[in-house]
């Protein structure tokens, strides 16, 4: 048991989940916000129902995680909206912008203090490969390319204090929302993984490998940065 207390939004399942039960396993509390329930049950894993898409609801459910001693942020929580840019809408981009930033901000200003107060805390990031650009992420490569700027900002901020704050930005990793492009099974994803540097797609658990790592409170001299989990592919051109 630690005196850890890691928030995780989208933690019901995927990447979110993966990292939750490693957490778990290490003897951390862990705090779920997402709009379903896991269907995973522990004595240290509590889910708090909200849509971050709601600002109102993020609101109100920051406001509980005042007091719980949190030392650990992992805003995981995304969507995608895919379409072309003759298709893609402002309103797209509202949407996303509070899911993917404003939703994060909201829940780092609840539990800053207490951060502060203890003189540790690490905050993280689920970016995307597609930051750096994919066809059909208008919205999705917009905000997620904000989630960098607004990581390195509040690293340079927050140094002081003992927290670091990271982005792990992973490729084509195998989750609902994947699968929600990418036929499963299909000749589509097999030439997907066959453009992978590596030679396949991602799993959870190579995502979860890479919070584990910004999670420790031993690496604390690593802040402001972005890890690409991505099989090598951004350092070349995907389309998914």
């Amino acid at each position: 048991m630690t005196d850890y207390t890691a928030v995780i939004t989208g933690a019901s399942k995927g990447i979110g989940l993966d990292l939750a039960q490693r957490l778990l396993a290490q003897g951390y509390r862990v705090i779920n916000l997402s709009r379903s329930a896991p269907e995973f049950t522990h004595e240290r894993f509590e889910t708090l129902p909200v849509d971050l898409l709601d600002a109102q609801a993020t609101a109100q459910v920051a406001a509980q995680l005042a007091d719980r001693g949190v030392t650990h942020l992992v805003h995981n929580a995304g969507l995608i909206f895919p379409n072309l840019v003759e298709d893609a809408t402002p309103a797209d981009i509202a949407a996303l912008a509070q899911l993917h930033l404003g939703a994060a901000l909201t829940l780092l200003q609840a539990v800053l203090p207490g951060m502060k107060q203890r003189g540790f805390g690490r905050v993280m990031f689920n970016g995307s490969r597609a930051a750096l650009g994919v066809p059909t992420r208008t919205a999705y490569s917009a905000t997620k390319a904000g989630i960098i700027g607004m990581a390195r900002t509040w690293a340079l901020e927050l140094a002081p204090h003992g927290i670091t704050v990271n982005v792990v930005a992973p490729g084509p990793i195998q989750t609902d929302n994947f699968w929600g492009i990418i036929p499963k099974g299909s000749d589509r994803e097999a030439e997907l993984a066959r453009r992978i540097p590596v030679g396949r797609l991602g799993r959870a658990q190579d995502v979860s490998n890479a919070f584990l790592f910004f999670c420790a409170p031993e690496n604390s001299f690593v802040t402001g940065q972005v890890l690409y989990v991505c099989g090598g592919a951004s350092v070349g051109t995907i389309s998914l």
